[in-house]
This record gives C-alpha cells, sequence and structure tokens, in this order.
C-alpha cells in the first residue's frame, strides 16, 4: 500500500511561501536573542544590543505578515499577528523599563518571556503542514 501525502491548493502553496519569508526574519531575531546566554566559553551578548536586533526582527517580520493571510489558515494567521504584537509590546517594555534580571536565572526569564508571544508561529507552521503544504 502506497500513501500519498495530500497535496495543498495553490492558495495554501501561495500562503505557506510568504509565511516563509515572514520565518527568514523572524528566526534570526529569535537567535539573537538566545545570543544573551552566556556559555561556558562565551559571555554571552549584552541584552540591549540583542533585543535591539530582535525588534529589528519583528519589525521587518510584520511587513510581510499580510502576505500569508489566507481563508485556510485565518485562526493561525490572527494568533501570529497577535503574538508579534504581543512580542513587540514585550521587547518595547523591556527596553523603556529595564528590568533588574539578576544573573543567569533572569536572562533565561526574559528571553521566555520575550518570545512565548511567537509560539504562535510554531502551530501556524503545524497547520500548513497538516494542509500538505511544503
Amino acid at each position: 500500500m502506497i500513501l500519498r501525502r495530500r497535496r495543498s491548493s495553490p492558495e495554501v502553496q501561495s500562503s505557506f511561501a510568504a509565511f516563509h519569508d515572514v520565518l527568514v526574519h523572524l528566526e534570526p531575531a529569535k537567535a539573537a536573542l538566545t545570543e544573551v546566554m552566556p556559555t561556558t566559553r562565551m559571555p554571552g551578548r549584552p541584552l540591549p544590543d540583542a533585543l535591539a536586533e530582535f525588534e529589528e526582527g519583528l519589525d521587518r517580520s510584520g511587513t510581510l505578515m499580510p502576505a500569508w493571510r489566507a481563508p485556510a489558515i485565518e485562526p493561525e494567521w490572527i494568533a501570529c499577528e497577535q503574538g508579534l504584537a504581543e512580542a513587540r509590546d514585550r521587547a518595547r517594555r523591556f527596553r523603556e523599563e529595564a528590568p533588574e534580571l539578576g544573573g543567569f536565572e533572569g536572562l533565561i526569564w526574559a528571553v521566555e518571556e520575550l518570545m512565548a508571544p511567537l509560539d504562535a508561529f510554531a502551530s501556524a507552521a503545524e497547520r500548513f503542514r497538516d494542509l500538505g503544504a511544503r
């Protein structure tokens, strides 16, 4: 028995391609933020520098969001749009209010807090897989 993978519609494929374009900016922004974590060999990147790069990536991603909006993935698109807005708001508050983080645990908390709203993008990627997008 040969199982064939379901192919998605051209609209879903186009939406998926545009979603990928958003991720091209979003993933490096998230990676920049994780660089604040010290390792045994490196002290970690200064949070203000990483935060600036994170915000720039969020802004670039935001400009590309409308291109992947489609009825088949509307709930996920809305969740991602809201997640992006929340991540921007949290980053702005961190930049303006600069909370005292108190060491390694504080950095872990800050990175998790800043990136948590972006979990919606993982759900959207899963939905695209369910729809057969590649």
